[in-house]
């Protein structure tokens, strides 16, 4: 496993986080689940991320339960703040100052720790003041319960605007954390060159498409049982923009460029998005401890220009580009 600095800060990281969104606490059992985390441990990987909204608690109470006893310094654990959790009241949600604050003790009690390495706005809030949500955030850090503060799925411009506000507030923004992939490339145009600008990473999630670029879904065939694509608990509302035979067909062609490296696609796919100096780690999820061994085997890899422009030749026409997208599918105003 190898290691990246996080942002502007002096904080290194596994360039593989082992993420726990949409399996822990809903779609696998705990034991199994348990199981996926020792793997990630013993492949290298030191960086774990979750969110409050998974699975409504139960995927940060999951985590902790799993990473008890190892040595809390050798580790650093990520969550996020913003989406409903609880009940879904009026205050449970966003990024106000009640809902910040209340919610970081939530998390830390549900992981069974005193501090997260790395605390994420899940969204941007527009119904809360930026300043205020900065303000919150500042307290968060002198309060010793988060040492660094990121964001998730930010335009260019609230990245900018949040670091302003951050540095005035005494500490700095040092991620972002979009989704990302070889199908989905829409933080390359104005997002990458703002952050690499101000100083913060990207910690990417979905490098693997949501499992297609695994290669496992064929055109004209429905998807296999039990894949994400079958899931009705929010994983095949997720997939549905790939599943579109043009998009499929494309990705099958890229089965010979993996063989040729020796990697499984997924591992290509990982490894793809890793070749972005500002990616400063990739996020893999897995229901099967064997996943997250494939997926680390792409730690180190090093893939040389004329694969990389081959993967843009045979993906061509149904890559997802258009910085616009970042905000369109940002919600408008919160969800409660």
């Amino acid at each position: 496993m190898e290691f990246r600095k996080l942002g502007r800060s002096g904080l290194k990281i596994s360039e593989i986080t082992y993420g726990n969104w949409l399996t822990h606490g809903s779609q696998v059992e705990n034991d199994v689940a348990t199981r996926c985390v020792r793997a990630a441990l013993d492949a290298g990987i030191s960086t774990f991320d979750t969110a409050d909204v998974y699975a409504n608690g139960a995927a940060e109470e999951v985590l902790g339960e799993a990473l008890k006893g190892e040595r809390r310094e050798s580790l650093e654990v990520f969550t996020k703040v913003y989406w409903p959790v609880g009940p879904g009241g009026k205050n449970d949600v966003g990024l106000s100052r009640k809902h910040v604050l209340e919610s970081i003790d939530n998390s830390l009690e549900r992981l069974q720790m005193d501090y997260v390495d790395l605390y994420q706005a899940h969204r941007y809030d527009t119904e809360t003041p930026l300043e205020e949500t900065i303000s919150a955030f500042a307290d968060v850090v002198a309060s010793g319960k988060a040492l660094y503060i990121g964001v998730s799925e930010w335009t260019a411009d609230q990245i900018r605007a949040g670091q302003a506000l951050a540095q005035q507030a005494g500490f700095r923004l040092v991620s972002n954390q979009p989704q990302y992939s070889a199908l989905y490339r829409v933080i390359e145009g104005q997002v990458v060159p703002t952050s690499r600008e101000l100083g913060l990473s990207q910690i990417v999630f979905s490098p693997v498409a949501q499992g297609v670029l695994t290669g496992k879904y064929l055109p004209g065939q429905q998807p296999p049982e039990g894949s994400r694509a079958t899931d009705t608990k929010g994983g095949a509302q997720m997939i549905s923009r790939w599943m579109r035979d043009d998009v499929l067909a494309a990705v099958q062609e890229l089965k010979p460029v993996a063989a040729d490296l020796g990697l499984s696609m997924a591992a290509l796919a990982v490894a793809w998005v890793l070749q972005n100096d500002n990616v400063a780690s990739a996020i893999i999820g897995a229901s099967r401890p064997e996943q997250v061994t494939d997926n680390v085997k792409a730690s180190g890899v090093r893939l040389p220009a004329e694969v990389m422009a081959k993967v843009d030749e045979l993906l061509g026409d149904v890559v997802a580009s258009d910085p616009a997208l970042t905000a369109a599918s940002a919600p408008k105003k919160r969800p409660a």
